[in-house]
Order: structure tokens, then C-alpha cells, then sequence
């Protein structure tokens, strides 16, 4: 009947089951709607740290997993035969002020205290960053190393195929009946779910307006400016993303702020200006109260788990989410951090 059981096919159920499947469980995955039909079929795919200071557990586990991830997106790859778009380009972003520039310095030191040596934070001129360079006032940008990107949709579907070449089974229908150790990983849906429950808001749905313009700049590094950011991916498209809304009437229709963003993105990089617009894209993504993901056993049922709340750093969060969750159901031992724990946001 399987080992594993997880409901919700995107990036955080597929990887923990992808974790599963690597340690010689028998996995199954089953979706409603399907592979990647929530926010992780979005299209901005930027993989990126938080600052390095105030260094704590959540950090360090994010900074675990975006090292973990070229390993483990390139084990995907080589399993299923597919792309996901992943490399680890590094990112730019512009420095405008006098503060900017002094944090940005602070920075650097706590970042070569804290990466290992595996990544570097440095400022430097903008003219010595290439051609790709967003405009900075001060003629200075951050240049970071650790900074990656992948393509959502076609790493999710590389998950689900390196999955099902690992014995697994990822399928659409209705979590009815359930084998094995289950796993929630069902997104906003399960955090409306929760909330219902204990009369409180657990989390809830942030919406996120996206695009993907034709223009080919693949291989050089993604950028922040402000809320804006530019991803240029290696099937030749930029992606620029993204909004943050709480309140909204639809869930998957663009309005005038994707416009707006567009227009800012173009601000940063005039070159943007005539490229076509492929695609317009929005979609809710899971915020847990606490902001970090919610990872650990049920709280709704002690013996089964949830892996939910990926918000904004999903994808960038996936690789270490899948092993501690691997961790947690296949061998029953939990290392994952306080804040991640449903609880902090119950």
C-alpha cells in the first residue's frame, strides 16, 4: 500500500516525498487539482538568503539548504531526465544610499563569518558587474554568491518524475483513503483549514502577481531592487515578480499592480522596456502566522505530519525541508527548529 503517503503535489510535498523516496521508502503523492497547480507552478524562482546578521537557527537552516540545493537538484535531474532550471547565478542588487551602503559593508563581515567560505557578500562597483547591472545611485551593488534560481513549474515536474523512477506513485484525486505515514503538505488550503479549527488565524493566503517577458539573459545573476526582482532563466525569459497582498477579490487574475511592477522592473532595467510580455501570472501563496515554514507532526492528528507555509522561500527552503521531514517520518528524529514547528504559529 506505500510507506509514505503526502497530499499537496507542490515543491514542499514533492520534496519531502522526493527525500523519502532517496532512502528506499515506498511513496506516494496525490494532488487534487495536480502537479505544481498551486503557487508553486508560479514563474520568479529566485533562491535567495535572508541577511546575514542577527544570525540565528532559521537562518542557518536556510543557508544549509541553499548549499544543499545544486546536490540535490542535480540528483533530480540526473533521475528524471528533466531540467528544472536550477543554477546558482548569484544576485545583484543596487545600493541607493549612504545607509544602504554602510549596512550593505556590515554585512559582508557577518556573511563571511557565518557562510563557511561556501559564499561571498561584497559590494562593488556597478561598472565592474557586466552588462546585466541594475541603475545604483551610488554607483555601488551588493554582488552575493549564494543566491540561486530554478524554474518552479519544471522543477516540480522533475521532482514528481524522479519520484515515480524511484518506485513512486504521483497522481491527481482526493485524499480519501490513506496508507502508510501520511504527510500534509496541502498549502493554503490546510492553513484555512486550521484556522477554522482553532477559531484563530494559523496562517493564511498571500497573493502574488508575476510575469515573464521574452528576453534572453540567461546565465547572468538574478536581482533585488527594492520589491522588485528579476529573474533571467535558461530557457531564455526573464521572470519579475512580485506582489504582496493581503487583501484581493480573485485569486488568479493580474490587475494594474502587475503593471505597475513591470513598469519598475523597466526602471531597473531599461532593457526590459521592449521586451514582449509571455505570461501574466498570480496566485496565493501559504503564510503561516509565524512566517516560517510549519513543519513537524499534525496538529490536528498526532500521527501524521504537516510541511506547510512556504510563502515566499518555498523553493529555496525545499532541500532541507524534504531531509528533516525524512528525518522526522522514516526515522523518527527531529531536528527541526522551534520556529518551524506548528506550535509558533498556534
Amino acid at each position: 500500500m506505500g510507506d509514505v503517503t503526502v497530499v499537496g503535489a507542490g515543491v514542499f510535498g514533492l520534496a519531502t516525498a522526493w527525500a523519502c523516496a532517496r532512502r528506499g521508502a515506498k511513496v506516494r503523492v496525490i494532488d487534487r487539482t495536480g502537479i505544481a497547480a498551486g503557487c508553486s507552478g508560479g514563474v520568479v524562482g529566485m533562491l535567495s538568503p535572508h541577511a546575514p546578521e542577527r544570525w540565528n537557527e532559521t537562518k542557518e537552516f536556510q543557508f544549509q539548504s541553499l548549499i544543499a540545493a545544486e546536490t540535490m537538484w542535480r540528483e533530480v535531474e540526473d533521475t528524471s531526465g528533466l531540467l528544472t532550471g536550477y543554477d546558482r547565478v548569484g544576485r545583484l542588487q543596487p545600493i541607493d544610499t549612504e545607509r544602504a551602503l554602510e549596512l550593505a559593508r556590515e554585512r559582508a563581515v557577518n556573511a563571511d563569518d557565518h557562510w563557511q567560505g561556501k559564499a561571498l557578500w561584497r559590494v562593488i562597483e556597478a561598472k565592474d558587474a557586466g552588462d546585466w547591472c541594475p541603475k545604483s545611485e551610488t554607483g555601488l551593488v551588493i554582488h552575493e554568491t549564494l543566491s540561486a534560481r530554478v524554474h518552479p513549474r519544471k522543477a516540480c515536474l522533475a521532482l514528481a518524475e524522479a519520484i515515480r523512477r524511484k518506485g513512486g506513485v504521483v497522481e491527481v484525486g482526493d485524499a480519501q483513503t490513506l496508507y502508510g505515514k501520511v504527510i500534509w503538505a496541502t498549502g493554503v488550503a490546510g492553513l484555512r483549514e486550521l484556522s477554522t479549527h482553532f477559531d484563530k488565524t494559523v496562517g493564511n493566503g498571500v497573493k502574488g502577481q508575476a510575469a515573464v517577458l521574452g528576453l534572453d539573459a540567461r546565465g547572468v545573476p538574478i536581482t533585488s531592487a527594492g520589491d522588485v526582482l528579476v529573474v533571467p532563466h535558461a530557457d531564455g525569459t526573464v521572470a519579475v515578480g512580485s506582489t504582496s497582498e493581503r487583501e484581493f477579490s480573485s485569486e488568479d487574475q493580474t490587475d494594474t499592480q502587475l503593471d505597475d511592477l513591470i513598469a519598475r522592473a523597466c526602471d531597473v532595467f531599461p532593457m526590459l522596456a521592449s521586451a514582449p510580455i509571455v505570461e501574466r501570472w498570480a496566485g496565493v501563496r501559504p503564510r503561516a502566522k509565524s512566517r516560517a515554514p510549519m513543519l513537524g507532526v499534525h496538529p490536528l492528528n498526532g500521527d501524521q505530519f504537516i510541511a506547510n507555509g512556504g510563502f515566499k522561500i518555498g523553493f529555496g527552503m525545499a532541500p532541507k525541508v524534504g531531509e528533516v521531514m525524512a528525518d522526522l517520518v522514516l526515522d523518527g528524529v527531529d531536528t527541526i527548529p522551534e520556529r518551524f514547528r506548528p506550535e509558533a504559529s498556534l
